[in-house]
C-alpha cells in the first residue's frame, strides 16, 4: 500500500528554471510587446535575438535570471542586474520582471519574483532597487507585497509615446 499522499496537479512545483541563451527569441517576444505598446520600458526600439542573447550571457554570468516555462512556452522572466557601474554599488542590483501579454493575473509574476528574491538572498547582494514608470499599479503592488518601500520619485524624467513620464523607485534592503 502506498502511504505517500497523492500529488495533485496544483501541487506541482512552479515551472521556473534558469534562463538559457536559447530563450532569447521568446524573451524578445515578451519584452518587445512592452517596448512597442507601453511606457513600462524606456527602450523605444524592439530588441533583436542577437542583442538579447548578449544581454542574457552578460547578466546571467553574474546574477540570477529565471524564466517561467509551460509546455515549451516562456510565459515570463525575472532577473536582477547591476544598479550602477561604480564599484561602491557592487552590493546593489535592480530587478526586472516581465510577463507575457495576456498572462497577467495568473500568479506567474508573484511566484517568479519570489523565486528570484530567494536566489538573490543566497548571494552577497544587500539591496534590490526597482524603477517603476508611473502609474503602474501591478508593478507597485507586487513590489510592495514583497516588502519593497518607495524611496523616491522623479517627475517627468522620461519621454516616450509623446508624453512625459514619472519614475518611482522602490527598495528592498536584504
Amino acid at each position: 500500500m502506498n502511504t505517500q499522499p497523492r500529488r495533485r496537479a496544483t501541487d506541482a512545483p512552479p515551472p521556473i528554471r534558469p534562463v538559457k541563451v536559447s530563450d532569447a527569441l521568446a524573451i524578445c517576444g515578451i519584452y518587445n510587446y512592452y517596448i512597442t505598446n507601453t511606457v513600462v520600458s524606456f527602450e523605444e526600439r524592439p530588441v533583436g535575438a542577437a542583442e538579447m542573447e548578449g544581454r542574457i550571457k552578460n547578466v546571467s554570468a553574474r546574477f540570477p535570471w529565471f524564466v517561467w516555462e509551460e509546455d515549451g512556452t516562456i510565459l515570463g522572466y525575472a532577473y536582477v542586474n547591476t544598479w550602477k557601474e561604480r564599484i561602491s554599488y557592487r552590493y546593489s542590483v535592480e530587478d526586472s520582471l516581465y510577463i507575457k501579454n495576456g498572462m497577467e493575473g495568473k500568479g506567474i509574476g508573484g511566484k517568479l519574483f519570489a523565486h528570484l528574491l530567494e536566489a538573490v538572498k543566497q548571494t552577497d547582494i544587500h539591496a534590490v532597487v526597482a524603477g517603476i514608470t508611473l502609474p503602474n499599479e501591478a508593478s507597485v503592488a507586487i513590489h510592495e507585497k514583497f516588502g519593497f518601500k518607495k524611496i523616491a520619485q522623479f517627475n517627468e524624467i522620461g519621454f516616450k509615446m509623446n508624453k512625459w513620464l514619472d519614475v518611482g523607485y522602490w527598495e528592498l534592503v536584504l
